[in-house]
C-alpha cells in the first residue's frame, strides 16, 4: 500500500473517531440538560440555585421535599433505565446482527413483565419483592431462550424465533393474570405494563444504579469482541474470539440491565429498539457504540416523561409516548428488511 493511500486511511479513522467523541460528548450534555429539566420542571418551576441548593443539602422552603423526593428518584430512574435499555438493546442488535433484537421483541422483557405481574396480583406483593421476581424471571428467561437456541451450534435466527415463541407464552400468562386480577390491583398492574416513572422512591433504584455502573464497564470492555462477534462465527473465530464465553459474558450483561431497568419502571416501550440505530447512525461504525446507544436510551426516556408531562392536557406514562415513537420506527424497518429479502 503506498505511502498516500495510508495517509488517507489514517485521515479518516481519524475523523470517524472525531466524530465518536463529538457525538458522545453531545450525547452527554443533552443527557445533563433533561436531567436538569426534570429537576426544575413542575407544577411549581424551581430556578437552577434553589435546585443546586437542595442537591446540596440545604433546606429551601417548598423546594427540598418536591426536588429530593419526587424529582430526583423520577429523574435518576429515567437516566439510568434509559441508559440501561440503550446499552441492552444495542448489545443484542449488534451481537445477533439483527435490529430485531432486542430484549423486547425476543422475550426477555415479558418474562419479567409475567414475574411482575403475578407478584402484583397473586401474591400482593410489595414493589421491593416484584423488582427482585422482575429480575430473576429475566435472567431466567434468558438461559431458557439460549438453551433451546443453542442446539449443536449457536443460530441467530433460532434464537429470535425461540424468543419470540417465549414472549407469545409470556403475554399469554400475563393476559391471565389481569383477566382474573380484583378490581384494586389492575391500575398497578397495568401501570406497571405500560411504563412509567411515577412515585419511584429513591430506595428502590439501587439495584439498577449498582447493576448499570457494574456491568457496562464490563460491555464496554467486550465491547471489540462485540464488534467483531457483529462479521459472524467463523470471523470472529478465526480473528481469536472465543465465541461462547463472550456471547454468555455479553448475554448475562445485557440481561441484568435490562431486567433490572424493567423491575424499576416496567418495560418502557421501544427505547432499547430505537437507542442502538439512532447512536450508530449518529456517531457512525469507528467505534463500538455502548455508551453512545446508552446516552441515546437516556435521552429519549427523559426527553418522553417531559413531553407526557407537560405537553398534554393529561399526564401520560413514559411509555405511550416511546411506543409511539417506535411503533411506525418498527414497521419501516419490517418493509426495508423485506425489500431486502432478510425477512
Amino acid at each position: 500500500m503506498s505511502t498516500l493511500a495510508i495517509e488517507l486511511v489514517r485521515r479518516a479513522r481519524l475523523r470517524q473517531r472525531s466524530r465518536w467523541t463529538a457525538v458522545t460528548a453531545a450525547l452527554a450534555v443533552a443527557a445533563v440538560a433533561l436531567c436538569c429539566a426534570m429537576l426544575m420542571l413542575g407544577n411549581t418551576i424551581y430556578p437552577v440555585r434553589d435546585v443546586a441548593a437542595v442537591l446540596l443539602g440545604e433546606e429551601v422552603k417548598g423546594a427540598a421535599f418536591a426536588v429530593r423526593t419526587i424529582r430526583l428518584p423520577r429523574m435518576l430512574a429515567g437516566l439510568f433505565a434509559g441508559f440501561a435499555f440503550g446499552v441492552s438493546g444495542y448489545v443484542f442488535q449488534t451481537m445477533l446482527r439483527n435490529p430485531l433484537a432486542n430484549p423486547n421483541v425476543i422475550g426477555i422483557t415479558a418474562g419479567s413483565s409475567a414475574a411482575a405481574v403475578f407478584c402484583i396480583v397473586v401474591l400482593q406483593a410489595g414493589r421491593g419483592v416484584t423488582s427482585a421476581a422482575a429480575v430473576i424471571a429475566g435472567l431466567l428467561t434468558v438461559l431458557v431462550i439460549y438453551g433451546l437456541a443453542r442446539g449443536r451450534t449457536f443460530s441467530v435466527g433460532r434464537m429470535i424465533l425461540v424468543g419470540i415463541g417465549i414472549q407469545a407464552m409470556c403475554n399469554s400468562a400475563i393476559t391471565y393474570l389481569l383477566l382474573i386480577a380484583r378490581e384494586y390491583q389492575l391500575p398497578a398492574a397495568v401501570r406497571w405494563l405500560t411504563g412509567s416513572l411515577n412515585g419511584i422512591r429513591m430506595e428502590e433504584l439501587s439495584w439498577l444504579i449498582a447493576s448499570v455502573l457494574i456491568f457496562t464497564p464490563v460491555i464496554v470492555l467486550l465491547s471489540r469482541p462485540l464488534q467483531m462477534l457483529e462479521l459472524g462465527e467463523q470471523t470472529a473465530v478465526s480473528l481469536g474470539v472465543r465465541t461462547d464465553r463472550t456471547r454468555v459474558a455479553l448475554i448475562v450483561g445485557a440481561v441484568v440491565l435490562s431486567a433490572a431497568a424493567t423491575a424499576v419502571t416496567g418495560p418502557i416501550a421501544a427505547v432499547a429498539f430505537l437507542a442502538g440505530p439512532i447512536a450508530v447512525r449518529l456517531a457512525g461504525t469507528a467505534r463500538a457504540n455502548v455508551i453512545p446507544a446508552g446516552l441515546v436510551g437516556a435521552a429519549l426516556v427523559l426527553a418522553a416523561d417531559l413531553v407526557g408531562q407537560f405537553a398534554f392536557p393529561v399526564k401520560f406514562p413514559v411509555g405511550i409516548l416511546t411506543g409511539i415513537i417506535g411503533a411506525p420506527y418498527l414497521l419501516y424497518l419490517i418493509v426495508r428488511m423485506n425489500r431486502k429479502g432478510e425477512l
